[in-house]
């Protein structure tokens, strides 16, 4: 078995500890994604297995409508105001968190980028990872 991966919110009062390995990791260059990281793109890790999150502290949560119609919640600390995961309505055994609130960040080795119809020129992102003008078929 894998070690954990754990982090959190810039002053410690979320933490979540997430046992097994992502089942997808990306860049998403969604205009949601842009506007919560305020640069070209967000980049995340989501796991399968919801249930098995450990997560402690009190989120604050902000939902909104993706390009598909489904509802997603971003969930960030009311104290510091740093993203730290994301749920899915229509995919509730997901759980997603955002790459820089890894303890390790250096764990984070992105497979795609979606939402290139929003990117920009001047976000320059891994050529080799695969691109998706959207989200790529799950």
């Amino acid at each position: 078995m894998s070690k954990a991966y754990t982090g959190g919110c810039a002053c410690g009062a979320i933490r979540y500890e997430i046992p097994g390995e992502p089942v997808f990791m990306n860049d998403c260059q969604c205009r949601h994604c842009q506007q919560r990281s305020g640069t070209g793109h967000g980049s995340y890790l989501t796991f399968a297995g919801k249930a098995q999150v450990r997560l402690t502290g009190e989120a604050a949560h902000w939902d909104v409508a993706g390009d598909s119609g489904n509802m997603k919640t971003h969930s960030f600390c009311p104290t510091c105001g740093a993203p730290v995961y994301l749920t899915f309505a229509a995919m509730p055994d997901l759980f997603t968190v955002h790459a820089a609130s890894l303890d390790d960040a250096s764990r984070y080795k992105p497979q795609a980028v979606t939402y290139t119809v929003r990117g920009h020129a001047w976000d320059h992102l891994d050529p080799a990872l695969a691109k998706f003008a959207k989200m790529p078929p799950m």
